[in-house]
């Protein structure tokens, strides 16, 4: 599913250069649930952005189910995030006073489906997501931390991607949420899903199947349970 190869990522700011990854190399197989770990300024997020098809490297080579991602126009690129991509954020980005089925429809908004078909997509994402049914025509702002992480999973699923990245999904909750929030991942890579969860802390990564952690640009540690 991903392959990288010595990828290296330069800010320059002025006359000063930070390396943000100096040579990472990893592989990702389809249906492997992987956390990767590191603390603030480890170059995890810039590892992030490229993976999500968001960044290039500034060399190395990043493959993407078979497609060199550098080598993407931009149609290509959006054509990639679209298809092959779910995206799920800490901050949850759902509109908050449009309703639970709504917020999860929107990215077919501009799709070849009727009305009917994405209102029942998106019925089907937040059952699978775990979502309450009595819930669906409630307003996002009605919601609790735990219950907009779930539809904003069920908003990543919508487009029935290949992957699904995992920024800090669990940063803006409780302990107790989050453990419910991680379960509900644990559920979707049983179900075959590819997940790359990035995250800070150690209780979180250990709900994967694979950790990676980085720390100064490089993988410190790779180790699959």
């Amino acid at each position: 599913m991903i392959q990288c190869k010595d990828l290296k990522k330069i800010y320059t700011t002025g006359d000063v250069q930070t390396a943000a990854l100096k040579g990472v190399t990893f592989s990702i197989a389809k249906g492997e649930f992987v956390a990767i770990i590191g603390p603030s300024g480890s170059g995890k997020s810039t590892l992030m952005h490229i993976l999500g098809a968001l960044d290039n490297p500034t060399s190395g080579s990043y493959f993407l189910d078979g497609k060199e991602v550098s080598k993407l126009d931009d149609d290509e690129l959006s054509d990639l995030r679209r298809d092959k991509i779910g995206f799920v954020f800490q901050a949850f980005n759902l509109l908050p006073r449009t309703t639970v089925l709504r917020n999860v429809m929107l990215p077919l908004l501009y799709s070849q489906t009727s009305e009917a078909e994405r209102e029942e997509r998106a019925r089907q994402c937040l059952k699978y997501a775990g979502m309450e049914e009595n819930k669906f025509l409630n307003l996002s702002n009605q919601l609790s931390g735990g219950q907009m992480q779930r539809v904003a999973i069920a908003r990543a699923l919508i487009n029935n991607p290949a992957i699904i990245f995992a920024d800090e999904p669990t940063g803006n909750l409780d302990t107790k949420t989050s453990h419910v929030v991680m379960e509900a991942f644990q559920e979707l890579h049983k179900k075959g899903h590819t997940i790359i969860l990035i995250t800070h802390e150690a209780e979180i990564a250990a709900f994967a199947s694979r950790v990676m952690t980085i720390r100064d640009g490089l993988i410190e540690s790779d180790i699959k349970k």
